[in-house]
C-alpha cells in the first residue's frame, strides 16, 4: 500500500466547485437529493484502449450481478429516479434516467465511446447511479441545478443536424450562464459541453437519492477517482458533496493507479480509498488516497 501526496487542482476549478448550486425548488421535489460534483484536470483522453475496456467490462459484470435477472425499473435505485422524474412531469418510459438507459443496453454490452466516457459509464452501471461527464473548459459560469423557465437554449442534434430546443417549464435541468447543459435532471446532455477524445479537464456529476443509501455517493466517487487515475496518473481531482442546500464536504485528491495495465489484464482495478477532513462550511479540504 503506497501513500501518495494530494495534487492541487487549479484555482479556477476550485472556484467552479464552490459556485455549484442546487435550487430550493428542486429540493422541494426530492428533499433526499444529494449530488457529488467532481472536477479533474490533466486527464489523458483518447479512443478506447485496453485499460478503459477493462474498466467497462468489469463494471458490466458487477451490474449484471446487481440486477440479478431483474429489469432495471424493478431495481430500487432506478425506481427512485423514475419517481423523481414523474414529480416534475416527465414520463420515464419515454425519457429514461441515464442509469436506466445504460442498464437496458447491458444485454449486448455497452458501446465503447472514448476513454473518459467509458470510465464514467462504468461507474454508473456498477453503482446503479446516474453519472454525467462534461468538458469543464466548455462551461460558461458554474453548474446550477434548477427548475426551467422554458426559454433556455439547449443545443442538441435532431434528425442528424444541429438544433436548438427548449426545456418544458418546471423541468429539472442543469445549466450554466449560456444555457441548458443537461435536460430532465440526467437524461440528455447538450452538445456544447459534451466530452470528446480531446477533453483534458472535466466535470463529473453523480446524482443520488435515498435508495442509493448513505454511502452510495462516496463509493461511486471513489470508484470514479480510481478509474480516472488509472487512465491519467498525473491528474488532479477535487470533489464537493452537496446535500440539501448546504455543501457538506469537499475533497481534493490525487489517487494513483499503480501498474494499471497489469491490473487491467488481471481483471482487478485498483481502488481509491482513504480518509478525508470534513467541514460544516463546505470548504474544499485535502483527502489523500491510497492505491491497493
Amino acid at each position: 500500500m503506497t501513500r501518495l501526496t494530494a495534487a492541487e487542482v487549479s484555482e479556477s476549478a476550485r472556484a467552479f466547485l464552490a459556485a455549484v448550486s442546487v435550487a430550493p425548488d428542486v429540493l422541494e421535489l426530492r428533499p433526499d437529493y444529494r449530488v457529488l460534483v467532481m472536477v479533474a484536470e490533466g486527464l489523458e483522453p483518447g479512443l478506447p484502449d485496453e485499460i478503459s475496456d477493462g474498466l467497462l467490462a468489469r463494471a458490466e459484470i458487477r451490474a449484471r450481478i446487481r440486477l440479478d435477472g431483474r429489469v432495471p425499473e424493478d431495481v430500487p435505485e432506478v425506481a427512485d429516479w423514475r419517481a423523481a422524474y414523474r414529480a416534475f412531469g416527465a414520463k420515464p418510459q419515454r425519457t429514461r434516467p441515464s442509469v436506466e438507459a445504460l442498464l437496458r443496453r447491458l444485454g449486448d454490452g455497452l458501446p465503447r465511446i472514448d476513454r473518459l466516457t467509458d470510465a464514467y459509464n462504468a461507474v454508473s452501471i456498477a453503482n446503479l447511479v446516474p453519472v454525467g461527464g462534461e468538458d469543464l473548459d466548455k462551461y460558461k459560469g458554474p453548474a446550477r441545478l434548477v427548475r426551467a423557465a422554458g426559454d433556455e437554449d439547449f443545443d442538441t442534434v435532431a434528425h442528424g443536424a444541429s438544433a436548438i430546443e427548449h426545456p418544458e417549464p418546471g423541468e429539472v435541468i442543469w445549466r450554466d450562464d449560456t444555457g441548458v447543459t443537461c435536460r430532465q435532471w440526467n437524461w440528455r446532455q447538450c452538445t456544447r459541453t459534451r466530452m470528446t477524445p480531446a477533453t483534458t479537464n472535466a466535470v463529473f456529476i453523480i446524482d443520488g437519492l435515498a435508495a442509493l443509501g448513505d454511502n452510495g455517493l462516496t463509493a461511486a466517487g471513489n470508484d470514479l477517482a480510481s478509474s480516472l487515475i488509472c487512465l491519467s496518473q498525473q491528474a488532479a481531482i477535487a470533489s464537493r458533496l452537496i446535500a440539501g442546500v448546504v455543501a457538506q464536504t469537499g475533497q481534493e485528491a490525487r489517487p494513483q493507479c499503480a501498474r494499471a495495465m497489469d491490473a487491467s489484464r488481471a481483471g482487478a482495478a485498483p481502488r481509491a480509498t482513504g480518509s478525508g477532513l470534513r467541514s460544516d462550511t463546505g470548504e474544499l479540504l485535502v483527502k489523500r488516497y491510497f492505491s491497493t
